[in-house]
């Protein structure tokens, strides 16, 4: 298409040309011949000769001299009657001038183009005057028709030159560039490349992952449907840097870095999101990086069920061991003779047992929560942990169906008492707890509120309050109830986790203290960032999700969580019973 564009336009400006060059040649040689007849008929020796006895040997060689002088192809003088006095062929003088004369005899000189004994030519006639103004003679001059042609043709042949030229150039130019286009393009054409195009972009932003991708200045420079909705983008966000989005800091670093990740997993504030990132190259050139996102939200959450199901049946199995060997000694004591004693053993298992269950059935009418409770125990006491509920603990189904969700609930309340347990046991070779049980009443006044900030992740959220002085605070006089099914004696262990869960006014409060080492005032606020577990010494260690799903529920409910520190460590949440936009 650029060549025939560039042909036409360079064959019609030749054309326009070669009009434009006839039309000037013709009227050059209409005004010499104009020129010439007028000298020749204002002549005096014209005048002179004409009145004369032989006007041809006076006019013949002046003539020739006026042709050869000036370029025309002839100069004849003749009669007011047409009778030729000079001709370039002397033979033809005396012979009558062939062509129109009507108009001169009358006094009017005109141009015509006329075919004559010299063949076709272009010819001005003009009339010769006397004293009296009295036409005495006429004067023809012409330029050969041939000639005008040849003229012409001098000129069209450079303008041919000219245009192939400027064809030429056009053409290797549209080669030039149509061969880098297709470098580029890597030899698709338009409507390939549109097809092309629109394949992609039905296909970027139907998938399910989340895709980014980042120029090599860590700029976004697409995020299609998926990604957006994974990481709360807004609609603006092509072209901005990734630093300033609302992102978890670790995430963003993670973004920015030119560094490749491989399924690293980071909370944001309502998604669990499984990050890859690779670079992208042509060459030795840096195009940017490709970053892959998938929602691991849903994936966690049955992770975490998944767990506490094991958990279960490590339980149940370790229970069938302990019922089997309870009930060997409950044989045996039958078979020594003892029937007493074994009633005894058997009924104050029994007890224990059914107590447990009793009470937090009783204080929790979610099924799915009373059974995590129940697993959680058993899970605690195998570990060496004695896990408590305070007496204040109730929990209406109908609250918790309306609110929360039984999903939610079990995600915070087990991850919470998995890390209150995990950290019991570690401080099992510390100094012993102090002697008292926390109360279960609201956080301390030393409690460190955790609001996570709006947009990001909740790991970044503001910290207020502080820690005391002194090493812990008077928990009160609440009596726990044992959590102990078998494997220790209740009230003996050292190591306890106390939960409480009870609604106040409008809101859920979940209270779970452990008699751990508690959280140093250096690391609250890391507790909540992904990666972080206590089993490193407070440093992240890339392995723990628990805390940071915990907060990650908490901001989706527009709850708040508050550290605090009795004996160990206190984690509140408190979610309103009524849901809200995250503050």
């Amino acid at each position: 298409m650029q060549i025939i564009v560039v042909a036409a336009v360079v064959v019609g400006g030749a054309v326009l040309a070669y009009l434009y060059a006839a039309a000037r040649t013709n009227e050059t040689a209409r005004r010499q011949v104009t020129a010439v007849a007028a000298a020749v008929a204002d002549s005096p020796t014209v005048v002179a000769a004409v009145e004369g006895p032989d006007p041809s040997r006076v006019l013949q060689p002046y003539a020739e001299q006026v042709r050869r002088d000036t370029g025309v192809a002839f100069v004849t003088i003749m009669s007011p009657a047409g009778i030729r006095y000079t001709h370039p062929n002397p033979e033809l003088i005396g012979q009558s001038f062939l062509g129109h004369i009507e108009e001169a005899r009358a006094g009017h000189a005109f141009t015509e183009t006329f075919t004559g004994t010299l063949g076709r030519s272009v010819r001005r006639v003009a009339p010769v005057f006397d004293r009296q103004h009295r036409v005495v003679a006429l004067v023809s001059t012409g330029i050969k028709v041939r000639i005008v042609d040849r003229q012409v043709r001098e000129q069209l042949l450079a303008l041919v030159l000219l245009a192939l030229l400027a064809l030429g150039v056009g053409g290797v130019g549209t080669y030039l560039v149509n061969a880098r286009l297709r470098r580029h393009t890597h030899g698709m054409d338009a409507a390939q490349l549109s097809r092309m195009y629109e394949y992609h972009h039905a296909i970027l932003h139907t998938v399910r992952e989340g895709l980014l991708l980042l120029d090599p200045h860590a700029r976004v420079a697409l995020a299609n449907g998926a990604a957006r909705d994974l990481l709360r983008l807004p609609d603006d966000v092509e072209g901005r840097e990734v630093e300033t989005l609302a992102l978890p800091e670790t995430l963003r670093t993670s973004l920015a870095s030119a560094a490749p990740c491989v399924d690293e997993i980071h909370v944001t504030r309502e998604h669990v999101v499984v990050v890859n990132k690779s670079a992208v190259t042509s060459g030795s050139r840096d195009l940017g990086s490709v970053v892959t996102l998938r929602d691991h939200t849903e994936l966690q959450s049955l992770s975490g069920e998944l767990d506490s199901v094991r958990g279960f049946a490590e339980s149940l199995r370790s229970q069938a061991h302990e019922a089997a060997n309870r009930l060997h000694t409950v044989v045996s004591l039958v078979e020594l003779g003892r029937p007493e004693e074994a009633v005894e053993f058997a009924t104050a298992e029994l007890e224990l047992t059914q107590r447990l269950a009793d009470q937090i059935v009783d204080a929790v009418a979610e099924p799915a929560l009373a059974a995590l409770l129940l697993g959680k125990a058993a899970q605690a006491n195998e570990r060496g942990v004695e896990l408590v509920i305070t007496p204040d603990t109730r929990i209406d189904d109908t609250v918790i169906t309306e609110t929360l969700g039984a999903r939610d609930l079990v995600t915070l309340l087990g991850n919470l008492i998995d890390n209150a347990v995990d950290a019991a046991v570690e401080a099992v070779g510390d100094a012993p707890p102090a002697d008292t049980s926390p109360t279960g009443d609201a956080p301390p006044a030393d409690a460190t509120p955790v609001s996570p900030a709006v947009g990001g992740s909740p790991a970044h959220g503001a910290f207020a309050g502080g820690f005391p002085a002194g090493g812990g605070f008077p928990i009160g006089d609440d009596l726990p109830i044992d959590g102990g099914t078998g494997g220790g004696a209740a009230g003996v262990a050292s190591s306890k986790v106390f939960v409480t869960a009870r609604t106040t006014g409008d809101d859920l409060v979940i209270r779970v203290a452990d008699t751990g080492r508690g959280i140093g005032p250096d690391a609250v606020e890391d507790i909540f960032k992904r990666g972080w577990s206590t089993k490193d010494g407070d440093r992240p260690s890339g392995r723990g999700l628990g805390l940071a799903l915990v907060a990650q529920v908490a901001a989706r409910h527009g709850g708040r969580i508050e550290v605090g520190r009795e004996v160990g460590a206190v984690f509140t949440v408190t979610l309103p019973m009524a849901r809200k936009a995250p503050a």
